[in-house]
């Protein structure tokens, strides 16, 4: 129930994406019991500014609502969305409503949502990542303003402005209905100035799936924190360098604060959510910091799970700083402390990108040479790490049979190798079809390329599962068939079509 003169915002999670073949198999990344980690932060800073601020969570509910088809090469799919009805919400429940989406594959559910939202004339503020990369699709939907800031420091300047108040602080870093965009004016804020979460807003955003492990129930439910916004590279394919934030992280306190918070809620585990965590051992006092705030994880007696995949260049002695010739032995005592899981506390799950360890390496320059990329991964498994996630991103324009082929191979040594060191080690490759994100550099030139197909119909292009560009050599059949050729290797084989995470 909302306080007395109180303006509600509706906080709207969209429901899931599913895509579906003539089988009934989804094509589409599912997670709907995933943790809410945008909204946590969101929720927590609106209510401290005085809103009552109320989430909406569409990925509960038990409905699938199909709503489009769509051809991909010879196969007609059906485009459902999971959860609960869009229409079912009521417009004018709330004086303003709010919807974040990340990616673009759930663009046209987002649209679906602004529009029936704003039908009844209440105002509809959308942020998050796509919104970011392609502002006008939602204006022209019918939102009031979209937020390009990602810091938080424009949140509450913004509501004010579409409830008609004087805004406490100049707007910054938004877009209003009339498509002009309003420049940066206030600072970003840094991680460290979030408010606080109360024991509400943690629960209303734990989790109950994270990628498609069968959790124990003493890691259940699952929280998340972000300590760090920013990042300290410049990779084309990550749309992380357009925020122009910098690095910015939450000091190691104010992070066990976060993390305690998610343990007082009931969580048993905890995603690290952050973009870079490990920048921080780039500043003075960084390695230390990390090691004060995985000492603080395992004393609260939670697991820590890491989907990002942590640069490991940065865990080296050289610590990722590309100058001269750097030192790249594992830093031991870091990645223990990092990944090291001792059957109770720590790393209970990591994703590790390989990416292209092999082939394609100049895409992606934080990456290490291959040998030391081994060495680093498997100091990392002689930690007790009990499930690792590789990712292998395929459908550069170079790769033909004989790259995957020699990739594969690769990988399947590597497995090997851990196998020998953790022979209960749950290994399983995420062969992904390469994304590009709206607006990053990568994306422009592979839609100059000429290999891209389905570029219109977002549910396919912005999907992992269904690959959309052709190589010089393959088709983005062929990447397809690649992609359930290498899910083969590991725990995983001949359980699923597709990895469902």
């Amino acid at each position: 129930m909302s306080r007395l003169n109180t303006p509600t915002i509706g906080l709207v999670e969209l429901p899931e994406l599913g895509i579906f073949d003539p089988e009934g198999k989804n094509r589409a990344s599912v997670r709907k019991g995933s943790a809410l980690i945008s909204k946590q932060v969101l929720l927590a800073d609106l209510q401290a500014k005085g809103f009552d601020a109320q989430l909406i969570n569409l990925k509960q509910g038990h409905e699938a609502i199909e709503y489009g088809k769509v051809n991909w090469g010879n196969t007609e799919l059906t485009k459902v969305y999971l959860g609960s009805n869009i229409t079912e919400l009521d417009p004018q429940a709330h004086d303003v409503w709010g919807i974040t989406n990340n990616f673009s594959q759930h663009r046209e559910l987002a649209g679906m949502t602004i529009k029936h939202l704003a039908s009844q004339g209440k105002p509809v503020v959308v942020g998050g990542s796509d919104a970011f990369a392609e502002p006008h699709f939602y204006l022209k939907a019918g939102a009031t303003a979209v937020v390009l800031d990602q810091s938080g420091a424009v949140n509450a300047p913004i509501i004010d402005h579409v409830l008609g108040r004087t805004p406490r602080d100049m707007l910054s870093e938004v877009v209003l209905a009339d498509g002009k965009p309003v420049p940066r004016r206030l600072p970003a804020l840094s991680p460290e100035d979030w408010s606080l979460p109360d024991m509400s807003v943690v629960t209303q955003c734990l989790g109950t799936e994270y990628w498609n492990l069968d959790y124990p129930q003493h890691l259940l439910p699952i929280g998340s924190v972000f300590t760090d916004i920013g990042c300290d590279r410049q990779c084309d394919f990550c749309q992380t360098p357009q925020y122009r934030l910098g690095y910015r992280a939450m000091s190691p306190e104010r992070a066990l604060q976060w993390f305690a918070a998610q343990k007082a809620a009931g969580a048993g585990s905890v995603i690290g959510s952050s973009d870079q965590f490990l920048a921080r051992i780039l500043k003075k006092g960084g390695r230390d910091d990390i090691l004060r705030i995985m000492e603080g994880i395992r004393e609260l007696g939670i697991a820590i799970l890491w989907p990002n995949g942590l640069e490991l260049k940065k865990v080296t002695l050289g610590r990722g700083i590309n100058r001269g010739t750097p030192d790249l032995t594992p830093d031991e005592e870091l990645i223990a402390a990092l990944w090291g899981w001792d059957g109770k506390v720590g790393c209970y799950h990591a994703y590790i990108p390989a990416e292209r360890p092999v082939f394609g390496r100049e895409n992606y320059q934080k990456l290490l040479p291959w040998q030391d990329h081994c060495k680093i991964v498997k100091t990392i498994v002689s930690t007790g790490l009990p499930h690792l996630t590789y990712g292998v991103i395929i459908g550069f324009a170079d790769d033909s049979e004989e790259t995957l082929l020699r990739l594969e191979e690769a990988i399947l040594e590597l497995h090997h190798e851990l196998l020998t060191i953790n022979p209960t080690l749950q290994f399983q490759v995420s062969p992904f079809s390469i994304f590009p994100i709206p607006g990053t550099p990568q994306s422009i030139q592979l839609r100059q390329s000429g290999l891209l197909e389905y570029q219109e119909e977002l549910s396919i292009f912005g999907g992992l599962w269904t690959p959309s560009i052709n190589t010089r050599y393959l088709s983005y059949k062929d990447i397809a068939r690649w992609q359930n050729r290498l899910k083969q290797i590991g725990c995983l084989a001949g359980k699923t079509d597709f990895i469902l995470f």
